[in-house]
């Protein structure tokens, strides 16, 4: 217990002093050189604005973690069967994995009109955004993982008569799950952004709205305070969001690894 709690504090102390550090910079800086709040607000409006605001933006925050959710979950079932299409068929990674990497180049915000345009505006439209832009890690680093595999035990499969299915769920599928994950870190944060791109254009509506609309919002009326309160409530759900996942995915290892020992 006392090693765990080491570990903890090893790991948990040194952002919090950095954190501490850039907020009483920042007060100084803000103080020193009376800036005014429309242009850079001080931590201390920052928190005002968030006490003032927050219910608002709790609520907005649980809308995006909807849609980022929904886009991550989607991406990872997706990316996983099209990796798996594209380790069996030569034919179709040649045909279709270009078309995977043009989801990564094209720049999500000229795009996220045209989904909109599509798909309509509201929920849908936002998950369609936060699908996209995270769909492309979970390929590549699943594919990957699925075609590295050792030729020996390939070999060896085959000297044992193992069938197609047999090879894919019993050597390639285990053997990828490590570059798998590693994908889902990287995806679940760029879930949170396409989340919040999509809330810019797709929206919800006067009633109900996300953190990107938030964040345009109060950009718009120059509420720079508010502002910054969404920009830092968006901050900590991809944080929260990828600490989560990263916690999932060293648990998954850590069995995967005792099962494969």
């Amino acid at each position: 217990m006392p090693e765990r709690l080491s570990q903890l504090l090893s790991s948990v102390v040194p952002p919090v002093l950095f954190s501490v550090l850039v907020a009483g910079t920042w007060h100084g800086a803000v103080t020193l050189f009376n800036i005014p709040p429309y242009l850079l607000p001080g931590p201390i409006d920052v928190s005002h604005a968030v006490a003032a605001h927050l219910p608002a933006l709790l609520g907005a925050a649980a809308l995006t973690a909807q849609a980022a959710v929904s886009g991550f979950v989607l991406s990872f079932v997706t990316g996983f069967l099209v990796a798996v299409l594209f380790s069996q068929s030569r034919l179709a990674k040649r045909s279709l994995y270009p078309y995977a990497i043009f989801l990564q180049t094209v720049p999500i915000v000229a795009i996220a009109p045209l989904i909109v345009l599509w798909i309509g505006h509201g929920l849908a439209g936002v998950v369609a955004v936060s699908f996209i832009i995270s769909l492309f890690p979970i390929i590549a680093n699943t594919t990957a993982g699925l075609t590295s595999v050792d030729a020996e035990l390939l070999d060896l499969f085959a000297l044992n008569e193992a069938g197609r299915w047999q090879v894919l769920t019993k050597l390639r599928v285990p053997h990828a799950v490590p570059a798998m994950l590693t994908g889902a870190r990287i995806s679940c944060g760029l879930s949170v952004v396409g989340a919040i791109v999509g809330e810019i254009f797709a929206g919800y509506g006067t009633q109900d709205f996300g953190l990107g609309y938030l964040i345009m919002l109060t950009n718009a009326q120059t509420k720079t305070p508010y502002l910054f309160a969404s920009v830092l409530f968006s901050t900590a759900l991809g944080l929260v969001f990828f600490a989560t996942v990263s916690g999932v995915s060293q648990r998954a290892l850590k069995r995967w690894g005792g099962e494969s020992g």
